[in-house]
């Protein structure tokens, strides 16, 4: 009996890459032999240890489950060492389990990633600099007590668990990943964050789009004829969405506690399953995401939440959001 080889796509292949990668090495080597044709029963036993239904069905009973008998203490310890998105979205969580006080983040940085296509990090996860751009925003949280860089140490909770786990990181939710791995549950359709409104944001639309996660359908040129556009983000993307967008403006922040003033005063927020969108969302602002079609794994939820895949439904989705704006 023969098949054809099925290739791997999205955080799937990610996961693999990086958590078993003698295996990807197999995967690899079948794909590039056997491209385009037919190939036999022990070449095809080799590439199906690669696809989700094997790594869910064998992986799952070796994961190692962290405690679920909480105790809901005054002071709790929460490290995680992922991207400022990752952290951002560990916040319901957080908040759920340091319901009975405050939480203390420990923030695990300079941890190794490979990104197919550029990020501002390079080849780590979270280095100081976002560290430090994101404490301010963290400890305006009424939740949370202290922020600091980890270096040793036992905690309560690492929010990392959710990496050694089988579910699927390409799709569904990545708030309720810890739902999963922490048996808990928070309402993800109320604000878990909190922040000042910034007046400069005022009537404005502020965009953020990086260069992972875009639509390859999807054109913002539209949007010059909006008289207020702003774009938060790193100087490469913003010269990028500049092309495109001759008007817009970019407006650099000197942490995230001031992005997250923007978005809570703009009259909307457009952008990509990129770090500014977690804000987004967590603030619960006026907001319309650009959905990637290959890893939707972003799931707006609440007031004010909107999100798009098609060119037509995103026009016509800004008229709405901007004339009559959420509040």
């Amino acid at each position: 009996m023969e098949t054809h080889v099925q290739k791997l796509t999205g955080i799937t292949k990610l996961v693999i890459k990086y958590l078993k990668p003698d295996l990807y090495k197999k995967y690899k080597r079948v794909i590039n032999e056997f491209r385009g044709r037919p190939i036999r029963q022990k070449e095809r036993a080799a590439a199906a240890k690669l696809q989700p239904d094997y790594i869910f069905n064998e992986r799952t009973p070796a994961i190692v489950h962290p405690l679920l008998d909480h105790q809901y203490t005054a002071s709790v310890s929460f490290h995680h060492s992922g991207n400022c998105g990752d952290i951002i979205y560990s916040l319901p969580t957080v908040k759920e389990l340091a319901r009975n006080g405050k939480a203390r983040m420990l923030l695990n940085i300079n941890q190794a990633a490979k990104y197919e296509n550029f990020h501002p990090l390079g080849n780590v996860m979270l280095n100081k600099t976002m560290a430090d751009m994101l404490a301010p925003l963290l400890l305006h949280q009424p939740y949370i007590e202290s922020c600091e860089i980890y270096e040793q140490g036992d905690f309560d909770y690492n929010l990392d668990t959710f990496r050694s786990y089988t579910f699927l990181l390409d799709r569904g939710s990545i708030a309720r990943w810890y739902f999963h791995v922490f048996a808990i549950s928070a309402p993800l359709y109320k604000p878990w964050l909190t922040a000042p409104v910034n007046a400069d944001a005022k009537d404005a639309i502020i965009i953020a789009r990086s260069h992972r996660y875009r639509n390859p359908h999807i054109s913002y040129d539209f949007l010059s004829r909006y008289p207020k556009l702003l774009f938060i983000g790193v100087r490469e993307e913003y010269d990028d969405m500049k092309l495109m967008i001759p008007s817009l403006v970019w407006r650099p922040v000197k942490d995230f506690l001031e992005m997250a003033s923007l978005l809570n005063g703009c009259r909307l927020f457009i952008g990509n399953q990129s770090f500014p969108f977690s804000i987004a969302e967590g603030l619960k602002v006026n907001r319309l995401l650009e959905i990637y079609f290959r890893i939707p794994n972003v799931i707006p939820e609440g007031p004010g939440a909107n999100d798009f895949i098609y060119q037509p439904q995103f026009e016509a989705s800004v008229k709405r959001l901007y004339e009559t704006p959420f509040s």
